[in-house]
């Protein structure tokens, strides 16, 4: 039995719990957040008038009591025809149950109709907030409690495919906006589908997302060292939503040689770069002047934040569509690369670069590419 006191701008797994319980009877109709706002403190209030408590909208140790006397008496009352569930079972009945719990955020993993650990311990969050005996087992006061806070929602499955449309239920930082970017949609057709009347949503709410039969245009890529989804978007004129929407990517972890789908249409060529290894005593500037580009170029393909460089760090460096015109140089003895360089108006390193040399060292005879 809870006797901590709760009041407007409280926060946290007891403030859950009220919210559960004043559902449950009737008194509370939002999403459960834990955060004790303006909604909550009207269902204290409006349960405090109905029970004869003075309405203070402040929860204290007698309200405390009331509740979990009125809710176990709710739960008791109520009828299941679901199956008992515990570790180890599957089929639709798991399912719906990851779904229901996923609805109500206790449960973060994936629903694929196994009654696994993660599963397991969602189960007994739902029944030591909801004053269960936390077993893990879905027996029928467990289904109650389930369905009696997951409301005259119909059964939802979370990205399944429905005519012209999939299900999407509202994540915490969901916006209308980045939903509709991320399914290649527009605000307006997510506002007309759902029939919303405004862009607030709620975390747990059901979404449809309309889908289309059109094909999106894609060009494979291949990851290289040191390319992250932000530089592979800028490269491609695309954005990092699109491409992990059409590799089905859950987050923004890449790996070297994987190989990704690039939405394509009208974009322009992606700009050629070259891979680079960070040397002692490099910057960033000198480096830019070594492959004739320019600094915020470098930063830009590569997501940097900062001009602060590590050795060793890999760099994609943006080059020219243009060829650049050489000359073939044979080493007269002699000849160092600085004098070589000085006489070509160019550098020592865009002369090892070109020629792939790892030292200054020459050999008599040996032939030179040369820019001009």
């Amino acid at each position: 039995m809870l006797d901590e006191k709760l009041q407007l701008g409280d926060r946290g797994d007891n403030v859950r719990i009220l919210q559960e319980k004043l559902k449950i009877l009737g008194f509370y109709n939002a999403i459960i957040t834990g955060d004790f706002g303006l909604a909550t403190e009207e269902g204290v209030k409006a349960f405090q008038k109905q029970y004869g408590l003075e309405e203070t909208g402040i929860v204290d140790k007698e309200m405390w009591q009331l509740l979990f006397e009125l809710t176990e008496v709710a739960y008791a009352a109520a009828f299941s025809n679901y199956p008992i569930l515990s570790y180890g079972s599957s089929g639709s009945y798991v399912r719906e149950l990851q779904q229901k719990l996923k609805t109500l955020l206790y449960y973060t993993g994936e629903i694929n109709s196994f009654f696994d650990e993660e599963t397991q311990t969602a189960v007994k969050r739902l029944q030591f907030h909801n004053n269960l005996t936390t077993t893990g087992i879905v027996n029928d006061q467990t289904w109650n409690a389930l369905n009696t806070l997951y409301g005259n929602l119909e059964e939802c499955v979370t990205g399944s495919i429905e005519n012209d449309y999939i299900t999407y239920v509202v994540e915490r930082g969901d916006t209308l906006y980045s939903i509709a970017r991320k399914y290649n949609t527009t605000v307006d057709a997510l506002r007309s589908l759902n029939q919303l009347a405004s862009d607030t949503l709620q975390i747990g709410q059901v979404l449809k997302i309309p889908t289309t039969n059109e094909m999106t245009p894609t060009t494979t890529y291949t990851v290289q060292p040191g390319d992250t989804l932000y530089a592979i978007a800028r490269k491609y004129n695309t954005t990092v939503d699109a491409i992990k929407n059409v590799n089905n990517l859950t987050s923004n972890t890449l790996s070297v040689g994987q190989v990704l789908k690039i939405p394509t249409g009208n974009e322009t060529a992606p700009s050629p770069t070259v891979t680079y290894t960070v040397q002692p005593g490099d910057t960033l500037f000198a480096i830019a002047r070594k492959y004739n580009t320019t600094v915020d170029a470098i930063k830009s393909a590569n997501n940097l934040t900062s001009n602060t460089l590590s050795i060793g760090q890999i760099l994609q460096i943006p080059t020219s569509n243009e060829s650049t015109p050489t000359v073939t140089y044979i080493v007269q003895p002699g000849d160092t690369l600085y004098a070589i360089a000085r006489r070509y108006n160019t550098t020592v390193d865009a002369i090892k670069t070109l020629n792939n040399l790892t030292s200054n060292t020459l050999s008599v005879g040996q032939i030179l590419t040369i820019a001009l």
